[in-house]
């Protein structure tokens, strides 16, 4: 039997979280939290659409971690401490077997983060999940697109385009579900906050890539007002993606996929060794290029330039 708004609710969002910051969570008209003194709060918000953000059908597990994810990989790229999210649910019905398994893929992660939902909406229509997270910083030690110097070193974290690969394989009908490795990095992101957290202090400037590292790469350097030499013979390819695809393609891959929502950074050259070494015990980083004094991003390969496509994802292009 359906569910009303209410029970909706409560049956599925009003866990306890344990934090002592909640002084007042889901169920009334508003939150009421506790910021630390002398930290900034750091808020992010990201709406996910089906058919546009989630294939039709996708498990509904897949879609509560992701629209908790990409959120959480916002603030790990300002190297934010994540506290407390707020949910809006669109749904064409309010059933147990969709509800149940959305609820526990959004919360298994929510948990591993401590990470508290503290509020929310629900309504009836196309089938929308928009989250809303904050966290904290100090004002001095948060990260920002803004920053990079010419000379500083470009880097990349893990391996960017498995997850763009998974959806394409999704699509092409290629997929055999969750049980595909680059399936399961399309679906279950994992957001770098600990990779976040040691380039507090230490990253001249860094952004989380959602929409395809070469387009990402042109925004930060817009915001940092510099431009970047991009080594294409130095993008990390995984070993399942090379496996699957050919070298062309999975570049393509590695250019243009996003939803890896992996950490592109700077660092002083002087710095970079040091950063490299402590990030490795976290996870691969790759040295991928330089930013320099010139405006644009000019891709290279064997020292020698090189036209390369992978504008990025664009809503209303």
């Amino acid at each position: 039997m359906p569910l009303g708004e209410f029970d909706l609710i409560e049956r599925y969002f009003s866990r306890g979280s344990g934090r002592s910051d909640v002084l007042l969570g889901v169920g009334d008209d508003a939150a009421l939290l506790e910021v630390p003194a002398g930290r900034a709060l750091v808020a992010a918000v990201d709406t996910l659409v089906e058919g546009r953000h989630f294939l039709p059908g996708a498990p509904p597990e897949s879609i509560g971690h992701q629209a908790l994810a990409v959120n959480l990989s916002d603030l790990a790229a300002m190297g934010a401490d994540p506290a407390w999210a707020l949910l809006s649910l669109s749904l064409p019905d309010s059933g147990d077997a969709w509800l149940q398994p959305f609820a526990a893929g959004l919360y298994a992660l929510a948990e591993r983060h401590g990470v508290a939902l503290v509020g929310g909406d629900t309504v009836r229509g196309p089938r929308v999940v928009t989250v809303a997270v904050m966290g904290f910083v100090e004002p001095g030690l948060a990260l920002r697109r803004a920053g990079a110097q010419p000379g500083d070193v470009l880097f990349i974290s893990g391996w960017p385009g498995e997850a763009a690969a998974g959806l394409d394989a999704l699509r092409g009908g290629a997929a055999r579900g969750d049980d595909d490795p680059l399936v399961r990095r399309y679906r279950y992101a994992e957001p770098r906050l600990a990779l976040g957290r040691l380039l507090r202090g230490r990253a001249s400037a860094a952004m989380d890539v959602s929409d395809g590292l070469l387009g990402d790469l042109r925004k930060l350097c817009a915001a940092s007002a510099v431009g970047a030499r991009l080594a294409l013979d130095r993008l990390p390819v995984s070993t399942e993606l090379a496996r699957r695809h050919e070298a062309k393609a999975c570049e393509q891959f590695v250019l243009s996929g996003g939803d890896d929502y992996e950490l592109l950074f700077t660092v002083p050259a002087d710095r970079a060794a040091g950063v490299e070494n402590d990030a490795a015990r976290l996870l691969p980083v790759h040295r991928i290029g330089v930013i320099e004094a010139a405006a644009g991003v000019r891709c290279e390969r064997d020292g020698r330039e090189e036209q390369c496509g992978g504008a990025g994802y664009d809503h209303f292009a």
